[in-house]
């Protein structure tokens, strides 16, 4: 998501809108939309669960990922010719598909900052044992740093190398991944307090599903 927030301009004039108050314009557009969604997500994250808000919220990652990488596919191949139509805004001219590669970046914004905003970190600070809860905390945040470092420092070398629509193929297929990995291997901990949740993943890891199954029942999960 950073790397979203940090190149959003450079990401519409890849788009086609070369004017920089326009591109400034519509990633302004984009960060007010992270703001409004992420209190979204305060209000939803119990009410609808965490796996429930995360999932939901990939779902509209993956298909708006993928609308910007057909959008910058289709620019890139020339397959918008003679189906564009040129419009002059602010001294700049911009074809359809740039709006549909604006519309990919809202959407991603929309559905990111709800649910994978801020569920990964609300999950995080239940899932640890009481003595480790620090330092998992902290190693956590770490990954997730450098993770972001990475991200952002090769984002455009990626993007020139394997062009921009290929560079969100790749970010599509992480997504998928997460999706499955959250369907399969994250709890639920919507409404247990810490030792429920420490009781709930010891029993997963001895094996025992029924007492994860009633704990889930008890709270209404």
């Amino acid at each position: 998501i950073n790397t979203v927030m940090y190149y959003s301009p450079t990401i519409v004039q890849m788009a086609g809108f070369k004017s920089n108050q326009l591109a400034l314009l519509l990633s302004l557009i984009v960060a007010g939309l992270n703001a409004a969604g992420t209190v979204v997500g305060i209000y939803m994250i119990d009410r609808c669960g965490r796996r429930q808000l995360a999932l939901t919220s990939l779902t509209g990652v993956i298909i708006s990922l993928g609308i910007l990488s057909g959008a910058f596919y289709l620019q890139s191949s020339g397959l918008m010719l003679g189906l564009c139509e040129r419009s002059v805004l602010h001294g700049s001219s911009d074809s359809w598909y740039g709006w549909l590669a604006v519309l990919g970046l809202a959407l991603y914004i929309a559905s990111f900052s709800p649910g994978m905003g801020p569920v990964p970190w609300t999950v995080n600070s239940e899932i640890y044992p009481e003595a480790y809860r620090g330092i998992g905390g902290g190693m956590s945040a770490t990954v997730n740093w450098v993770s972001n470092l990475i991200v952002s420092q090769t984002f455009l070398s990626l993007a020139g190398a394997v062009g921009t629509g290929g560079t969100f193929l790749i970010f599509t297929g992480v997504a998928v991944a997460a999706f499955f990995f959250i369907i399969f291997v994250v709890p639920e901990t919507k409404g247990l307090s810490f030792d429920q949740v420490d009781r709930m993943l010891k029993e997963r890891a001895w094996g025992s599903g029924s007492g994860t199954e009633r704990l889930l029942e008890r709270n209404g999960v």
